[in-house]
């Protein structure tokens, strides 16, 4: 048997063990329930702190990625900005130095075609003396005599070609060969011009008419055999006609770089075709400088454009990455918030547990059971007579 004091009235009552450990499990669990109810509500009050410390943490690491991304996009722009700088002053270059070229070939040009003038009328007065001369030589001698010519007119302008090889061509090739070979080298030794020459001519005598259309396959073939850029056919065929008596020929319509001229114009043509391809040979360096620059140019632009897509491509897959993290931390939301209303409805039910254990008595508890009425009223007695 256990003496219980009520702490209300101060009576002093005696419970059987049973009694004694029932009353005992309602006091703990009602502490206990007090207890569960102060945790769960700590642990939502950590909760919601947590929460906040979060979104607190996503704000500055978002405005931690923007500043980012915002300081790469100022840098590309500069960069940008300093490469279309550069390719403008590149574009002004190249083209000052293309006027530059363009207004000093145009003064060459204009240098040789007086050069060419005087050379033309000194040439048609040797047309009268060439006529004379066929009609009194023999068949062989006339074309002897025209190679000894051109050999001769070559000699005379040699110092002027003093890298220059002119030799009778004597390689037969695939049963053919040229008359001549004229080749010059730069300077620094690079071959500039090659010149396969063809020398043809007949006697009024001679009873078949050749004409000069009738060696130019051939010219062409011995050209390309002797890996010769040009193809020259001095001729004295047809002399009645006014195209081959007019000039220098240019016959490159029917083939690659190939020209018929009369004698006269064999040291001019040389001149001018040296000169055309020295220009060709500057020019080709000049060109190729330039385009080492443009190289330049666009290789930035180039590197520059693969950084700005890499750029773009990292702040796309930077963009995807931000957005699953959004998508993460919305789905645990979505959990926790689920974890939420679980404990909310715990605690209801704890609630609702504690609501009941206020409502217990004395009176409730012994309704219904006159054992524990019986005693509780004794307790009572007891209390008053003391």
């Amino acid at each position: 048997m256990k003496e219980l004091k009520c702490p209300h009235c101060g009576n002093v009552f005696t419970v059987d063990e049973n009694d004694y450990a029932a009353l005992l499990s309602q006091v703990k669990n009602r502490e206990f329930e007090a207890e569960l109810s102060r945790r769960i509500h700590e642990l939502e009050q950590n909760q919601a702190a947590r929460q906040q410390a979060e979104q607190a943490r996503q704000r500055a690491e978002q405005q931690l990625h923007e500043q980012q991304l915002q300081a790469q996009l100022q840098s590309a722009q500069s960069q940008l900005q300093q490469a279309e700088q550069q390719k403008q002053l590149a574009v002004a270059q190249v083209r000052q130095q293309a006027t530059e070229a363009y207004m000093k070939k145009e003064q060459e040009l204009a240098a040789v075609r007086s050069q060419m003038d005087e050379q033309l009328k000194a040439a048609k007065e040797q047309v009268a003396y060439y006529k004379d001369l066929k009609l009194r030589l023999s068949t062989k001698m006339v074309g002897e005599t025209l190679e000894q010519h051109c050999a001769t007119e070559f000699a005379r302008i040699r110092p002027l070609f003093p890298n220059a090889y002119f030799e009778k061509d004597n390689e037969v090739v695939e049963g053919t060969k040229g008359d001549f070979v004229f080749r010059d080298k730069s300077e620094d030794g690079v071959e500039y011009i090659s010149i396969m020459f063809e020398m043809k001519n007949e006697n009024d005598e001679t009873a078949t008419k050749h004409k000069n259309e009738d060696f130019l396959a051939k010219l062409d073939a011995d050209r390309r055999k002797k890996n010769c850029e040009y193809a020259v056919l001095v001729s004295l065929l047809e002399p009645e006609s006014e195209l081959y008596n007019g000039g220098i020929v240019d016959m490159s319509h029917r083939f690659e770089k190939m020209y018929v001229i009369r004698p006269q114009f064999f040291v001019p043509l040389i001149t001018l075709l040296c000169q055309t391809s020295r220009k060709s040979l500057d020019a080709k360096r000049e060109l190729a400088l330039v385009k080492a620059q443009q190289i330049d140019v666009t290789n930035f632009e180039d590197k520059l454009m693969a950084f700005k897509e890499g750029f773009t491509r990292n702040v796309r897959l930077a963009n995807d990455r931000f957005q699953d993290a959004i998508d993460e931390i919305d789905k645990t939301i979505a959990h926790l918030t689920k974890v939420r209303e679980s404990l909310v409805k715990s605690g209801d039910n704890l609630n609702a547990a504690d609501k009941k254990l206020q409502e217990v008595t004395v009176k409730r508890l012994t309704y219904g059971n006159p054992t524990m009425k019986a005693k509780f009223d004794a307790v009572k007695k007891e209390e008053k007579i003391e």
